[in-house]
């Protein structure tokens, strides 16, 4: 049945809801298994997702025309050059950005040369070593925050007096301190003005 010289339904549809399942199972499990994104970064789970679902639907698309896949490739390249030099994006997120592109054009291409078995290997190693590497590379930095200050205590500034204080700081402000360095110096007022590093308990308070 056809409506326009084009078919109503056949029998690729369930081929694309498999391999899609396949897919998208893959990607959950990269993106929130694998992926430990910091508070800063956790928007790429987003871009990382709809990525892989209009990468995997593009290829499938492309497949039935029987398009060449360097010419797919190349389509993916200048999208990305069109968009993701705007803005800087770290080395590990382009890493994973590469993933999820990867994971939709294999999903998405491979043929009936490529069994199932195949193609789940293919998906499990890449969810695999993604997982590993990325707990074996990837440490967070602590976050820190700085406050400036008016210090009384001019004793208490000088170099061999440093822990002591750090240790009246914490005490008087309640934060957990780590450095402190001095910026001015007004001996007529007894005062100084410092800058010190201290640890926040939330970090999206910096």
């Amino acid at each position: 049945m056809e409506f326009l010289e084009v078919p109503l339904f056949d029998d690729d549809i369930y081929k694309l809801l498999v391999r899609f399942a396949i897919n998208l199972v893959v990607v959950v499990l990269v993106v929130f298994a694998s992926y430990r994104p910091c508070r800063k970064t956790a928007s790429f789970r987003f871009v990382f997702l709809m990525l892989n679902v209009m990468v995997f639907f593009t290829c499938f698309a492309m497949k039935k025309l029987e398009l060449q896949l360097g010419m797919a490739l190349g389509l993916f390249a200048i999208f990305g050059i069109m968009r993701y030099r705007t803005d800087t994006i770290p080395v590990k997120e382009m890493t994973y950005l590469f993933v999820v592109v990867g994971v939709a054009v294999i999903n998405a291409l491979s043929n009936k040369k490529t069994s199932y078995a195949e193609l789940a290997a293919t998906d499990a190693i890449i969810i695999a070593v993604a997982f590993i590497l990325d707990r074996m590379t990837f440490k967070p930095k602590p976050q820190f925050a700085k406050q400036s200050l008016v210090y009384d205590k001019l004793e208490l500034l000088r170099p061999d007096k440093k822990d002591a204080l750090i240790t009246d700081l914490t005490e008087r402000c309640g934060l957990a301190i780590t450095d402190v360095k001095v910026s001015k110096i007004d001996l007529q007022k007894g005062t100084a003005a410092i800058s010190v590093t201290y640890k926040p308990d939330d970090p999206s308070a910096m």
